[in-house]
């Protein structure tokens, strides 16, 4: 080897030809080797002292890469055993502690190793998998200057494997998977999880084939999960009686005619009791900005229906079932918005048949429905006309369901279908008056039989969330959509008795999964596609309907309205109209842009709507 050459062998390496030098450097360390068994281990010392040298100089990595590259050509005298020690020093080197002549021999060493036998595979495809993240200790200038020379040569090391070991992208899958950065930990930097995730990527969009692709995307699926997961409830500075997150919301001077500036509209920053929510709430919003831009990038490769399917499949088995899911839904949302027409209605039509589908758990069917209602009246990019069909569906399943039923209000045994109920008075709340201003949707939406599953034995008007029910009565008065003379008692405006038992201790009749993302970088992604209340005009006019008013709108006798028992019953719970008015002036943080073609035109006031419905709640904030 280099450092154990003698006077004889060194004046030979002098000869210039540098095959022959070579050809005579492997032969050296095969002998280096070969003498451990024999039991002289002096060259052999000698050699582990040069791979770890106490100084790194010029004349230690030129013999590091001397050495190295002597090591790649006897690769086949190396055994597990004897040589323990050389290969954990070589395996426990980082790329990005080189500069590119030790890489290369690094690289090629690891190669030479993992082809040469079976047995090895694992170890090198490890040791190349480390290479996803930088050192902790290296500042980041270096991290960034090296970043792509590491990561080219460590993917194209794992091509050049898999071209030779077929079975080696199968067992990468695992190593990859496993190897992921601690995230819990204070001393993983967001920049470390982030280079991971985009390595993983890379793997998904690279040469190595399907067995690669699949898991590697379910892979980064679960890592938001895991994220969003971390971030308690209890971990965020929060006023109880605004709701779970305190949000920058739309406040309106009134005293003012014109609207609100630009600044005034962005989300207030999440503001925590704990560093570590804020920590993973920095790493979550990193990563889904990454993923976004990588859809991106395969919408651009005409490549995103292909891996759409996995990430559908991956939403049903991980965040479907996550009641405690706050963010990562949005990864699937902005895919949809990226290809309204494929991507966007088979989203919808997955979660529309997951709840259909009789023999589902019922938590997984109610979960199903609250993502169709808050997709269908949140997604900008969905045609009015799709909103229409998977309504029409959700309406005849109801229909078909209380014809079914010879029972009374129970809200624990009827709970699928008060979940389905309260999805289309939600989903109404949004979207009524785009479909009343539509020609051809009046009618079809007139003659829809909203009475018969609203107004039944089961008393669904009862059950639901009032907030959502008094929203949805409200408009459908005004549309002459749908009128009650039923009267209602509610303990609470935005919850009741009845909706907390069909909603059970999961509390999914407050679950509204794609309520505003309050991620800021993330929300910059998502709001050009997203629909905020401020954005919708509902059927009533406010000029015209104040808070005071609302009684009366609803207690005509002799059209067949509602009575006024109603609003009697929340007066004399001391409900205060004029701050529940106020509070409807604050459910949008987006500005109130003119949506003239979808929701109807001008929009000179704020709306008011379903009161507070917070952003979607766990059990932990009740």
């Amino acid at each position: 080897m280099g450092v154990v050459l003698r006077d004889d062998e060194a004046a030979f390496r002098k000869m210039g030809d540098h095959d022959l030098i070579d050809s005579y450097l492997v032969y050296r360390a095969r002998d280096t080797l070969c003498s451990v068994s024999l039991g002289d281990t002096e060259d052999y010392r000698q050699l582990l002292s040069a791979m770890n040298p106490e100084e790194l100089g010029a004349n230690e990595i030129a013999m590091l890469v001397t050495n190295l590259k002597a090591l790649a050509g006897a690769v086949s005298y190396i055994d597990n055993v004897l040589h323990n020690e050389l290969l954990s020093a070589i395996f426990n080197m980082s790329l990005w502690n080189y500069k590119p002549d030790v890489m290369d021999a690094l690289v090629e060493f690891i190669e030479s190793l993992a082809t040469s036998s079976g047995k090895y595979v694992d170890y090198c495809l490890a040791m190349l998998t480390c290479q996803f993240f930088p050192p902790g200790s290296l500042p980041l200038p270096k991290i960034l200057a090296r970043k792509d020379g590491v990561l080219s040569r460590v993917h194209s090391s794992l091509k050049y494997i898999a071209d030779l070991v077929p079975l080696s992208p199968v067992r990468l899958v695992p190593i990859v998977l496993d190897g992921k950065p601690q995230y819990r930990l204070n001393n993983t930097s967001t920049l470390s999880l982030v280079i991971y995730v985009e390595n993983m990527l890379k793997l998904e969009s690279g040469v190595l084939g399907e067995v690669v692709r699949i898991p590697m995307l379910a892979g980064v699926v679960d890592l938001l999960l895991d994220l969003d997961v971390e971030i308690e409830w209890e971990d965020i500075q929060n006023d109880t009686s605004k709701g779970i997150f305190e949000m920058e919301l739309e406040d309106v001077d009134e005293s003012r005619d014109d609207g609100l500036n630009d600044d005034s509209e962005l989300p207030r920053k999440l503001s925590w009791k704990t560093s570590g929510g804020n920590s993973f709430a920095e790493k979550l919003d990193s990563l889904m900005v990454l993923i976004f831009e990588h859809l991106e990038s395969c919408q651009v490769a005409d490549r995103l229906i292909k891996i759409f399917d996995t990430l559908l499949e991956s939403f049903k088995k991980t965040v479907l079932t996550a009641y405690k899911s706050k963010f990562a839904q949005f990864v699937i949302f902005y895919a949809c918005s990226l290809d309204p027409k494929n991507c966007g209605v088979t989203f919808a039509l997955m979660l529309e048949h997951t709840f259909f589908f009789s023999t589902n758990r019922p938590l997984l069917r109610m979960s199903a429905v609250a993502y169709l209602a808050s997709y269908l009246s949140r997604a900008k990019f969905l045609s009015v006309f799709v909103v229409a069909d998977t309504l029409e569906r959700l309406v005849d399943w109801c229909v078909k369901y209380v014809k079914m039923q010879d029972d009374v209000i129970n809200p624990e045994a009827h709970r699928i279908f008060y979940s389905g109920c309260q999805a289309i008075m939600y989903l109404l709340c949004f979207r009524m008056r785009s479909m009343m201003d539509d020609p051809q949707l009046k009618p079809w939406l007139v003659r829809l039989p909203l009475e018969s599953i609203l107004n039944n034995k089961l008393s669904p008007l009862k059950v639901c969330l009032p907030s959502i029910v008094l929203e949805f009565l409200r408009q459908a008065k005004a549309a002459r959509l749908f009128m009650t003379s039923e009267k209602f008692i509610f303990d609470d405006y935005l919850e009741s008795k009845l909706s907390r038992e069909f909603g059970g201790m999961e509390r999914l009749d407050m679950f509204f999964p794609f309520d505003p993302c309050l991620l800021e970088k993330s929300d910059s992604y998502i709001r050009p596609n997203f629909i905020f209340w401020s954005m919708v005009q509902p059927t009533y006019d406010d000029e015209d309907s104040s808070d005071e008013d609302v009684g009366e709108a609803f207690a005509s006798d002799d059209d067949g309205g509602m009575d006024c028992g109603i609003m009697q019953s929340l007066e004399e719970q001391h409900f205060d109209f004029a701050e529940v008015g106020s509070a409807l002036n604050k459910m949008s943080i987006t500005p109130k842009d003119s949506l003239h073609s979808r929701f109807g035109g001008a929009i000179n006031q704020p709306m008011r709507m379903p009161s507070r419905i917070r952003p979607s709640t766990s059990p932990e904030s009740l």
